[in-house]
């Protein structure tokens, strides 16, 4: 009796051994901060739903670890001597979440449904380039140059040469669509049986404001180069449940940013991680409501601000005060970065500042200035900020300037009507170029919200939209911003970064400079 006994535990130990022990799940934990606007490709258009979109959907290419357009959906593509066409061969490998195969009409599809009018994509305008692209989105015509060649080739033709335009489709927004599954049920995206996707990811579970599951997507054309198996999404909006859940091991990285009141507490902290981002914190000045109709009077009150000392006291989340309106980290054709090769175009001078303000109130025979207003969002970023400019304007320009704190979605569209005659921004890069930073501020654009217009400006942007030759185009976005400070419609505080914590034993998480993360090369240890 003992020796049967003894074999079967025998054998038991033995097959243990040579099985080896059940590897334990990998999973990364993170907050998404709340519930995505939408992870329907065409709808989700900020940061909230970006990130998750770009690990469930794929487009034609990706950026890689050095922010570049890589292949990604599609393996190769070419180019037409033009610069007008471009034809992309798709990986014969390539699948659905569900198993379908991944064709050429399916991004026929998607880009067609992101453009369509009925739609109504904020993101529609990305594709502008696309020939027909913005008649068909505006509703004044039928033929878009978006082509399938066959099941595996894509042909999209451009209104121009537009070289910006692979760096534009690494947006998120361009992923194609499952032509079957999105006819079948318009709703396909809202929940997570019935979520199709064709990314590294799939998603598994959806707590909807709560929670989301993301797990490997088996049908991913590169399966294997994902080495996790699930990412866990908690949305927690506030950051310092979201930091005590980082302390107890609720989660292995913070949102970004950090609070401000965390900063100094943080900083030294060996998990702590701060890495450009591009984009910034900025004041646009209605150039039709006075006293800002007046280029001096606009240089008087950016000259007064003291960036630094706004970044080093007021925010506390160190960020790099701006004096241009490009973020750094765009390199171009000669290898330098935009933001050193164009330089400070703005310093704080308090000198100046009165100088300008006595000459502009004197062109516009001011005995007194105008009252004054700035308005900002309702939170206490904002405010913290507007207090500190009121202080600085009241110091070195001797105006008491008013603050008004309006509710968000009430400021942005008395920004958009122009009905603000001071107030607070912000951009974040939609595609990594400095193209579509300074796009914003053309005299036509949706963006502008100044009511400043520049002939000269327009021209040098318009022109670098279709400017085949790279170094050309380059050195006519760096006078065009040039032309941006010496009329001053709009001024930078800060550029924004991403400040976080990240636990030791993660590690491949590419982090982009236009915000959102990549998580199909994440690693746990």
């Amino acid at each position: 009796m003992k020796q049967k006994l003894l074999a079967a535990c025998l054998v038991t130990v033995l097959a243990t051994t040579l099985s080896g022990p059940a590897l334990a799940e990998k999973v990364l934990r993170l907050n998404n901060t709340e519930e995505p606007t939408s992870l329907h490709p065409a709808a989700g258009f900020n940061l909230i739903s970006w990130e998750p979109l770009n690990n469930l959907v794929e487009g034609l290419v990706r950026l890689d670890g050095q922010h570049l357009a890589a292949p990604a959906a599609a393996e190769s593509w070419l180019i037409s001597e033009d610069g007008k066409t471009y034809t992309f061969k798709l990986r014969a490998n390539a699948k659905w979440s569900n198993g379908d195969p991944l064709t050429a009409h399916d991004f026929v599809y998607g880009w067609t449904h992101m453009l369509a009018p009925e739609t109504a994509s904020p993101a529609a305008f990305l594709a502008y380039p696309i020939a027909g692209a913005k008649a068909f989105n505006e509703g004044k015509g039928q033929d878009l140059g978006i082509k399938a060649l066959d099941e595996h080739t894509l042909e999209i033709t451009l209104e121009a040469p537009n070289v910006s335009f692979l760096n534009v489709i690494t947006n998120p927004n361009f992923a194609p669509l499952n032509q079957k599954v999105a006819k079948s049920n318009p709703k396909w995206h809202a929940e997570a049986n019935t979520y199709v996707s064709n990314g590294p990811f799939l998603l598994k579970n959806w707590e909807h404001a709560q929670s989301m599951r993301f797990e490997k997507n088996p049908h991913y054309w590169d399966a294997g180069s994902v080495q996790i198996d699930a990412v866990d999404f908690a949305m927690v909006n506030d950051p310092n449940t979201s930091y005590q859940m980082y302390r107890t091991g609720e989660l292995d990285l913070t949102p970004s940013p950090l609070p401000s009141a965390l900063y100094d507490k943080v900083k030294d902290h060996k998990d702590f991680r701060n890495v450009p981002q591009a984009g910034g914190y900025f004041f646009r000045f209605n150039t039709r409501m006075p006293p800002f109709q007046n280029a001096d009077i606009r240089k008087a009150f950016a000259l007064a601000i003291n960036q630094e000392d706004i970044v080093k006291y007021v925010t506390k989340q160190g960020r790099q005060a701006a004096y241009g309106f490009v973020a750094p980290g765009f390199t171009g054709p000669n290898g330098k970065d935009f933001r050193e090769e164009n330089g400070h175009l703005l310093s704080t001078s308090p000198e100046a500042a009165k100088q300008h303000l006595a000459k502009g109130m004197a062109d516009e025979n001011y005995s007194t200035l105008p009252t004054v207003t700035l308005s900002y969002i309702n939170n206490p970023g904002d405010r913290k900020i507007a207090e500190a400019m009121q202080n600085m304007y009241r110091e070195i320009l001797g105006v008491d300037i008013q603050l008004q704190s309006i509710e968000s979605k009430v400021f942005y569209a008395k920004q958009r009507g122009l009905e603000l005659q001071f107030s607070r921004s912000s951009f974040v890069n939609d595609y990594a170029d400095p193209y579509n930073s300074l796009e914003s501020f053309l005299g036509n654009s949706s963006m502008n919200r100044t009511g400043w217009t520049n002939p000269e400006y327009d021209r040098l942007v318009g022109q670098a939209n279709t400017e085949p030759d790279a170094q050309k185009r380059w050195n006519l976005l760096l006078q065009a911003e040039k032309i941006l400070f010496d009329d001053m419609p709009i001024f930078p505080l800060f550029f924004y970064n991403q400040i976080y914590l990240q636990k030791e034993n993660i590690s491949g998480i590419l982090r982009h400079p236009v915000g959102y993360i990549d998580l199909k090369y994440t690693q746990i240890k």
